[in-house]
């Protein structure tokens, strides 16, 4: 498994990041129907931790599609399927923004010193606090701390965002998105932040209904990453 400072980080987007971008953004819209709010939110100076729910691939690249091209976000996630798949793997290296979390390296701190290295020069850091796929639309899994630890050490505020739709894809489905006013650090210990952020995230989470007609490429889709 990869160390967890594999990777650069930086506020700066390389210029394979951009590429990946200008390529991957207008494919997701001819894929996937995009109904956000709260765009207001998401702050214009600074960097910031964003944290979401978490159903399935398309959640990282919605947060990539609908965030500034910097500050760069880089998203802390498990590598162990990605190594077995050498394109993706190698798309990753190549655009960078991205952190191993292995999960067997209890307290790894070269993973808290790559973060706030991240934040302290000014990159942004994008956290699933659930750890893994939450259980269905609409429901959430426990928070773990640490993106509230990351948040009061480096004082940046948490930016809340709530996904809908993402759990079983289809092409030109509707996906739902919420994002919510920043929660500042100041004042907060990481219970309390880590409280407070969930029932944000609950609170912006939209009713979801199983919608009606076809489902084109809906196991592809659904099982594509």
């Amino acid at each position: 498994m990869p160390p967890a400072d594999l990777l650069p980080v930086g506020a700066r987007a390389n210029v394979p990041y951009r590429l990946f971008r200008l390529v991957g953004v207008p494919l997701l819209r001819i894929c996937f129907r995009f109904r956000v709010e709260g765009r207001e939110n998401i702050p214009t100076s600074g960097n910031y931790i964003v944290i979401a729910n978490h159903l399935n691939w398309l959640d990282e690249f919605a947060i990539l599609l609908l965030f500034p091209l910097e500050p760069r976000i880089h998203f802390l996630a498990d590598p162990t399927l990605l190594v077995t798949r050498k394109v993706q793997w190698w798309i990753i290296r190549t655009t960078g923004g991205y952190v191993p979390v292995v999960r067997d390296r209890h307290g790894d701190k070269a993973l808290f010193h790559h973060v706030d290295r991240c934040l302290e020069v000014g990159g942004a850091v994008a956290i699933f606090p659930e750890g893994n796929y939450g259980p269905k639309e609409g429901e959430l899994l426990p928070f773990k701390k640490g993106f509230a630890h990351f948040a009061i050490k480096a004082r940046v505020p948490v930016v809340p965002v709530a996904l809908s739709g993402t759990q079983v894809l289809w092409f030109r489905k509707q996906i739902r998105v919420v994002i919510g006013r920043p929660l500042s650090p100041d004042g907060q210990d990481p219970a309390s932040l880590t409280e407070a952020a969930f029932q944000t995230i609950k609170e912006l989470m939209p009713p979801y209904s199983e919608p009606t007609g076809p489902r084109f490429l809906q196991r592809r889709l659904t099982h594509l990453f």
